[in-house]
């Protein structure tokens, strides 16, 4: 449950009409495969399954012998060993698992340009807009679509625009984008998931990243922060000053857009949401 008044929450939820039965994850790689399965160990009643289009690396997922996993974190192989099979699946039938999913996760590579304008310092997000149209043309129903991977500022923007495009009359189909940013460090990815210090949800509808909450809430009770997209996508750029300032501005910034005094007796009015750090450990991310 999301408590804006005790948990670090500070953008009022409501109910969520619906849940998750069906996950996807389009990606295998670091992200989406560690992420995916700590989803599954922990909530065992949401079919989770993560495609690839590379068939290698799936038949590592799926390989009998844990130390082939393509990706190594110390006590990701006892997850796996206890969600696959069960809810987690690995597989390279991508628009069959988008057409069964509620909800879809992008956590694909976005490598930098190595051509064209910000060639060797902007992200290349030719895999990001490539999944977005694959869930634009497999999704059915009413698809939540979560931006997972490190993404610069404005891409659930692109995200949008290419599964509006998708839709234009109307179609017995529609789509939520929210964001979810990631705080994996290597070497701690699944203690980071499973005790995270915080758990970010970017998101214009409530009632939709009330959905996505109800599933975090599962590695993160009571703690997670729920703001509006274009606040998450901004953190991109804020976040290495927010880290550095520590958990002291942050507070007194959540003090403020509650109302409440400052130390010093200020009353400041209301600001937007703003982000909240709650217990957290200092150096990750």
């Amino acid at each position: 449950m999301i408590e804006p008044g005790r948990s670090t929450a500070i953008d009022s939820v409501t109910p969520a009409t619906g849940s998750v039965q069906r996950i996807c994850c389009i990606g295998a790689g670091y992200v989406g495969g560690p992420t995916m399965a700590v989803i599954a160990d922990r909530c065992p009643g949401v079919q989770v399954t993560v495609v690839d289009l590379n068939a290698e690396r799936i038949a590592a997922w799926n390989a009998a012998d844990l130390s082939r996993l393509p990706v190594y974190e110390p006590g990701l192989d006892a997850v796996i060993a206890r969600a696959r099979g069960r809810n987690l699946h690995f597989s390279t039938a991508v628009e069959e698992a988008i057409a069964a999913a509620d909800m879809v996760f992008i956590s694909v590579n976005t490598p930098t340009k190595t051509r064209g304008l910000g060639a060797g310092q902007a992200s290349d997000l030719k895999w990001v807009e490539a999944s977005a149209r694959t869930v634009a043309r497999a999704a059915r129903g009413h698809t939540i679509v979560v931006e997972k991977s490190t993404l610069p500022v404005r891409t659930a923007a692109v995200i949008q625009t290419i599964l509006a495009a998708a839709t234009p009359n109307g179609d017995g189909r529609s789509f939520s984008v929210l964001s979810n940013p990631e705080f994996l460090a290597e070497g701690t990815a699944i203690p980071d998931l499973e005790a995270p210090d915080r758990v970010l949800i970017g998101g214009g509808g409530r009632e939709r990243a009330a959905v996505l909450a109800a599933v975090l809430e599962r590695l993160r009770p009571g703690g997670v922060v729920v703001i509006p997209l274009a606040t998450v996508e901004a953190l991109a750029e804020l976040r290495p000053l927010l880290e550095r300032a520590g958990c002291t501005v942050a507070v007194a910034q959540h003090q403020a857009w509650r109302g409440a005094p400052l130390a010093d007796g200020t009353r400041l009015a209301p600001l937007n949401p703003v982000l909240v750090l709650q217990g957290r450990r200092p150096g990750r991310g």
